[in-house]
Parts: structure tokens; C-alpha cells; sequence
């Protein structure tokens, strides 16, 4: 049921021009896409808005070592973009559209965070 649901929210909002006659802007899509974008949200690696979080601590030859997601906030639109369509070694690839990622970055470079 919660896939069925994700499934019609993309659907309906993909069609989105974010234009003024629009049910929800594009920083209401963005915040939507950074906390569940395909599966796991960027929230749980970059921190609520970007700020970057710590993913995981652990022992390693005695020293504690500390996984922590980049802080995401002052990356250009550019930077962004090729990030997410990259492959990674920790992160997921989401497969966004360049629609998606504009919204997830207008999200991060709201002023009123």
C-alpha cells in the first residue's frame, strides 16, 4: 500500500510546471524528494537540510571511526547533478530527473530553513 502510494504522489506530481497555479511548491516537492526520494532518504546521510549527518561510528584497529554524509548545502546545481547520476560506493543512485534534482536543491537554498 505505501508503495501504491509513493507511486501515485510521483505520478500526480510529476507533471508539476511548480507554475502559480500550483497545488505545492517546489521547495514543498524538493523537502518531499530529500526525505524519501526512491527508498531511503537523503535526510538520513545529510542531515534534515543538508547540514550532513553521522551515518555510522565503529571500532577499527582499536580507533574509533566515524561515517559521516558531506554537508550538502553550499553544492551548486551542477555539482548536484553530477553528483547524483554517479555512481557511489556508500550512496544509493536514485535515478532523478533533472526536475527532481532543481527541486531537491531549491529545498537545500530555502531561506527560511
Amino acid at each position: 500500500m505505501k508503495y501504491l502510494l509513493v507511486i501515485f504522489l510521483y505520478t500526480a506530481l510529476s507533471g508539476l510546471s511548480f507554475a502559480g497555479d500550483s497545488f505545492i511548491t517546489e521547495g514543498e516537492y524538493g523537502e518531499m524528494l530529500y526525505n524519501n526520494p526512491r527508498g531511503i532518504g537523503c535526510i538520513h546521510c545529510h542531515g534534515k537540510r543538508g547540514e550532513g549527518a553521522l551515518i555510522a561510528k565503529y571500532r577499527q584497529s582499536g580507533k574509533s571511526v566515524y561515517l559521516k554524509g558531506p554537508d550538502i548545502r553550499n553544492v551548486s546545481l551542477s555539482d548536484l547533478k553530477k553528483s547524483l547520476l554517479k555512481r557511489h560506493r556508500i550512496m544509493p543512485t536514485y535515478f532523478l530527473t533533472d526536475k527532481e534534482i532543481r527541486a531537491i536543491f531549491h529545498y537545500l537554498h530555502q531561506k527560511e530553513r
